[in-house]
């Protein structure tokens, strides 16, 4: 990892999100004191934990761990898990506190090995928490979840989370996960925090093709720049402060493109905002449940591109249609810079 920084409010979620193996849990790791960093100062609540030859151990902290198997241990109850580490008067109110919020206080004397999944998850939530940690790490805590129960488990623990004011770091490697959870994301790369922002801006303004494919499928058109603009078969597009002869790389998400029907070998007009519409020939088309993805061979240069459909829309392979690009939904990177 290098150059790592990284602020996290009271009361926010900041993701920590990124591929595998780009230094995400390592991190985290640091940050609990688990691992020791080789340079470099941590401070919870304006207090030193590390740096300067410092370390203060992990337990001594302040900060809460979550992890993607729980840990919780098999030969204590509900109610026993949670109050580990407390004192007899913390626990008393802790404890029924806790699993009140979490849903959790009928199942108070179970054992871990006579709960569900999401019902684990809840306990080592609570648990958590039951300390009143000034920072809360959460290294991929729901993966082990299934689809359908991952999404009602994220936002009951958002909520918790939210309640008790708790600052957050979670790890995941999903980008939807991410942009349901976080106030603020960092994206990681190679051990490097590429970009940060809020999730709306992060998606919306990625700094550069890594991070616009990381969130979603791509459509990618390449061109060299002349005179501030590039030629494409969609027409041409501006690229002010990119120099002459840069090849960039024009990208844009399959559901912001727009498709319209061939007319005995005619597309619609041009227009300023859609550009020069180009022809295609559908592949195959496949209906995902709230939308469709059809597929096309482009006849410029036989690249695939691929387009997201509200609802049912089937097309047969063989099928021409043209297609156009929303123009306020591109991004353009130079070559040199996207990687």
């Amino acid at each position: 990892m290098s150059d790592v920084s990284l602020t996290v409010p009271q009361g926010q979620v900041t993701c920590l999100l990124g591929p595998s193996g780009c230094g995400k849990s390592t991190t985290l790791r640091i940050i609990a004191g688990v691992e020791a960093p080789d340079s470099g100062d941590i401070f919870v609540d304006g207090h030193q934990m590390a740096g300067d030859g410092l370390s203060v151990p992990p337990e001594d902290r302040g900060v809460g761990l979550m992890f993607q198997d729980f840990a919780l241990f098999p030969h204590l109850s509900v109610a026993r898990n949670v109050a580990f580490g407390l004192s007899k008067a913390d626990a008393r109110v802790r404890v029924p506190q806790l699993l009140e919020k979490v849903g959790m206080q009928r199942y108070i004397d179970r054992y871990p090995h006579e709960l569900s999944g999401g019902e684990q998850q809840r306990v080592a939530l609570a648990r958590a928490l039951a300390p009143r940690p000034k920072v809360m790490l959460m290294d991929e805590p729901f993966s082990g979840l299934d689809d359908r129960l991952r999404d009602d488990i994220r936002d009951e623990t958002l909520e918790v989370l939210t309640d008790e004011g708790t600052a957050v770091l979670l790890v995941t490697h999903e980008p939807a996960e991410a942009m349901r959870m976080a106030d603020e994301i960092a994206l990681m790369r190679d051990g490097v925090i590429v970009q940060r922002g809020a999730p709306y801006n992060i998606y919306n303004t990625p700094v550069d093709l890594g991070a616009a494919e990381f969130f979603s499928d791509i459509n990618v058109i390449s061109g060299q720049v002349k005179g501030a603009l590039t030629d494409t078969p969609f027409g041409q597009f501006l690229t002010p402060g990119v120099s002459d002869g840069t090849w960039v790389d024009i990208c844009i998400r399959p559901q912001h493109l727009k498709i319209d029907f061939d007319r005995h070998g005619r597309g619609p007009n041009p227009t300023p905002m859609e550009g020069t519409p180009a022809r295609g020939i559908v592949q195959r088309a496949r209906f995902m449940g709230n939308e469709s993805l059809v597929e096309f061979t482009m006849d410029y240069d036989r690249s695939v591109m691929r387009a997201v459909v509200p609802s049912v829309f089937l097309p047969k392979p063989g099928t021409p249609l043209w297609i156009m690009l929303r123009r306020d939904k591109c991004f353009v990177f130079p070559q040199s810079l996207s990687g």
